[in-house]
């Protein structure tokens, strides 16, 4: 796991920080579908620099679990896009490898948001067939760790599995008045380090919405009101 404070005190960078405040890229120079149209404030993270992020990540990866092996766990709903390119890279280092590295997938799914708030309760749905990861090393996949409760509660529901190692690699963290990005739980991989702001697209939903994004955008407040749980 990547070292978060350094010997001076300050903060390893082991992934791109996206500062506070940052200005992003406007909207009408990338491809966004019609129907999002006046919905988003602009797009964070361009799909091209995802991908190219995620290449370094299954880099990393594969030379941590090396031939031994490994099971990846999907989080779904938000965590299929992110799961499906790197697994993508994986697959195409493992094809020119000597020795590649043997590959599993699993999925689980869990559920903690209503609109743009963390409802506070963490539901696992699924994992009846995660007997399997006994005496294996998992890589669970993830789309955001914001708070990180959500990843606590899935490594402590995967205890009772008895896996040989766990390690996490997520497409983004989230900077926010309840954690910081030294204290409290930290991902093994990250690509991205994001500010405190409710982000949606590539898989990242918003109500099931907005998953069909290329790119990591800002919802504005327009999109949360159309989008929003009918009460």
């Amino acid at each position: 796991m990547s070292k978060q404070i350094a010997q001076d005190g300050e903060r390893v960078r082991d992934c791109i920080v996206i500062e506070d405040g940052a200005s992003g890229y406007p909207l009408d120079m990338f491809c966004i579908p019609n129907h999002y149209q006046g919905t988003l404030d602009r797009i964070l993270i361009p799909g091209g620099l995802i991908k190219d992020r995620i290449e370094r990540l299954a880099q990393d990866i594969v030379r941590d679990f090396s031939s031994e092996g490994m099971v990846a766990l999907c989080v779904l709903k938000g965590g299929y896009k992110f799961f499906t390119d790197l697994l993508d890279r994986i697959k195409q280092m493992n094809s020119h490898m000597e020795r590649p590295l043997p590959l599993a997938v699993d999925f689980i799914r869990l559920r903690s948001y209503v609109d743009d708030q963390s409802s506070g309760k963490i539901e696992v749905i699924g994992g009846d067939s995660l007997e399997n990861l006994k005496g294996k090393n998992v890589l669970i996949v993830e789309d955001i760790v914001d708070t990180g409760r959500t990843m606590e509660r899935l490594l402590d529901h995967l205890k009772q599995f008895e896996c040989k190692m766990v390690k996490v690699a997520s497409l983004c963290v989230k900077r926010t008045v309840r954690r910081t990005a030294i204290v409290g739980y930290r991902p093994d991989y990250t690509a991205f380090e994001l500010p405190d702001e409710f982000i949606v697209g590539y898989a990242l939903d918003y109500n099931e919405m907005y998953r069909d994004l290329n790119h990591v955008c800002v919802v504005n407040e327009v999109g949360k009101k159309k989008y929003a749980v009918q009460k």
